[in-house]
């Protein structure tokens, strides 16, 4: 990342998703993060006081950077309000994280643990957490869903543990091709929707 480009707010929050992917939660101090982004000591405290605006700054970082990662590059190629349209721009999406953004990711999974020890945090994560939410509850009811917020859960819960299994679980080792993760997907969606 170009420190000389890149807006010294969205470099310190970069650079603390960074660090939090790459040494866990301890591993984010506010001199590390000055440290690892070449700035002066004392920046990240003037952006960000203490730890919990530092870690509210890395949330909505996330949220920013993980919004950008669903709207960049290809649009999924079935159209429509189908359940095959949804399975596509959810094995497109999860294709995206898993082949090229594994880092936020794993932020994620330390933010959140975090988050469920800290209330305030809590509530900061859930909020940016309803901006992914609502679109898949809005796109499963119109593919037909009966009980949108349930199969919203489900097919959340279930893209979740696609991307921690792929990322820090047993399957870890390898992406798995847009067509597999397809194919699961689609599998899932008409066993809800069907059912």
């Amino acid at each position: 990342m170009n420190a000389r480009s890149t807006p010294r707010h969205e470099l310190i929050a970069d650079t603390a998703l960074t660090l939090l992917a790459e040494r866990g939660m301890r591993g984010l101090t506010h001199r590390a993060v000055d440290e690892a982004a070449g700035l002066p000591q004392g920046s990240t405290s003037n952006l960000a006081r203490t730890r919990a605006a530092l870690l509210e700054t890395a949330v909505r970082r996330l949220a920013e950077r993980e919004a950008a990662v669903l709207v960049a590059g290809e649009t999924p190629p079935a159209t429509g309000d189908t359940p095959a349209a949804v399975a596509d721009a959810l094995a497109l999406a999860l294709h995206r994280y898993l082949s090229g953004h594994r880092q936020l990711v794993v932020a994620r999974y330390e933010l959140a643990l975090e988050a469920s020890r800290r209330p305030e945090l809590r509530a900061l994560y859930d909020r940016a957490g309803r901006a992914f939410r609502e679109p898949m509850i809005a796109m499963l009811t119109a593919a037909g869903s009966t009980d949108p917020e349930r199969h919203a859960l489900s097919a959340i819960a279930w893209c979740d543990g696609v991307l921690f299994s792929c990322t820090a679980g047993q399957f870890h080792g390898a992406v798995p091709s847009r067509a597999a993760l397809r194919a699961s997907c689609a599998e899932v969606l008409n066993g809800m929707l069907r059912g």
